[in-house]
């Protein structure tokens, strides 16, 4: 990543303080602008201050802060100092930008009949979310997600932040190009936070393969349905398996033909079985490969490849780990 697609992030006159974040654009992960609180940025899983002429800093006392002002500036200048014209990104609560990265919005929700979200005004924190594609990384576990050529069912199991978006993004990439395990698919990704492929202005931002269709910004359920009926594709790709609609859209599309990439949120398969919505799913064996992601010495590692059995794979960590 080149800093100055960190630097393009803010408008002209706030660069200068901003070059030496964008010098670590490679070990960067987050920034957070607070109204009247420390600007804060993530690098290598540690919080540093900046300081008002852009050094880090561990002593809050030589932070410095974000005011309205500056918010405002950062956020026109990212909506290209249109913010009517991304009112819908806004109204979700983030937006993606050139690169791929995403950036959180939150301030005053305006509500239309009481309950729907119109639009989000006065808005005072921001945390730009810098992406990381990292190619390869699916590259050792793909002789266990094939069988005679044909991709398996495969649900990715992994607690927060440990690069369970990065797996499925690197798989999608994989399944779509075509690899030693198999020919290329034609993949149908639901982007529903934009993540995945990072679309900006509907260009994916990240390699997700050439043979993949995207339907970003969309809800799983309506976005499963849509490229069933659209694009054929020979497998569904999805982030974040959280309730039942998501489960029963599952359902319909394997009994379409389609192959399933998922990932879900949990620590062990014994913790996604209690949630209740995927109970059945685990029950019927549906998914054919489970791949567990965990945490360690502050790395984030495949712990364990199962089959529908649930059951470790024979040989898996003598050819994933060698």
């Amino acid at each position: 990543m080149q800093k100055e697609e960190i630097l393009h992030i803010f408008p002209d006159f706030m660069r200068p303080r901003w070059e030496k974040v964008a010098e670590q654009a490679d070990r960067l992960q987050e920034i957070r602008l607070r109204v009247n609180q420390p600007v804060t940025v993530l690098m290598d899983h540690r919080e540093r201050f900046l300081s008002e002429r852009g050094a880090f800093t561990d002593d809050i006392a030589h932070a410095g802060y974000s005011d309205e002002k500056e918010l405002e500036a950062v956020l026109s200048h990212l909506c290209h100092y249109s913010i009517y014209a991304f009112a819908d990104e806004i109204r979700q609560g983030f937006m993606t930008i050139r690169g791929g990265h995403r950036v959180g919005l939150s301030g005053q929700v305006i509500l239309e009949d009481g309950e729907r979200i119109r639009n989000i005004k006065y808005i005072r924190y921001l945390n730009i979310r810098i992406a990381h594609e990292v190619r390869g990384v699916s590259d050792k576990a793909l002789p266990f997600l094939y069988s005679q050529g044909e991709v398996l069912n495969t649900l990715i199991i992994s607690p927060p932040g440990c690069g369970k978006t990065t797996m499925l993004r690197d798989l999608v990439r994989n399944f779509s190009a075509g690899n030693a395990c198999g020919k290329g698919k034609n993949v149908g990704l639901v982007d529903e936070r934009s993540e995945i492929a990072g679309s900006y202005l509907g260009v994916p931002q990240n390699d997700i393969g050439i043979r993949t269709d995207v339907m970003d910004a969309c809800p799983k359920r309506e976005g499963m349905m849509m490229l069933i009926r659209s694009m054929a594709p020979d497998v569904l790709a999805v982030d974040e398996l959280g309730n039942a609609a998501d489960v029963e859209a599952m359902h319909r599309a394997v009994r379409c033909g389609c192959k399933m990439l998922a990932t879900i949120h949990g620590y062990s398969m014994e913790e996604v079985e209690r949630k209740s919505y995927m109970r059945a799913v685990m029950e019927e064996r549906l998914f054919d490969r489970y791949l567990l992601l965990e945490k360690k010495n502050n790395r984030c590692i495949v712990s364990g490849i199962y089959d529908r059995e649930r059951k470790l794979c024979s040989n898996w960590q003598e050819s994933y780990c060698s």
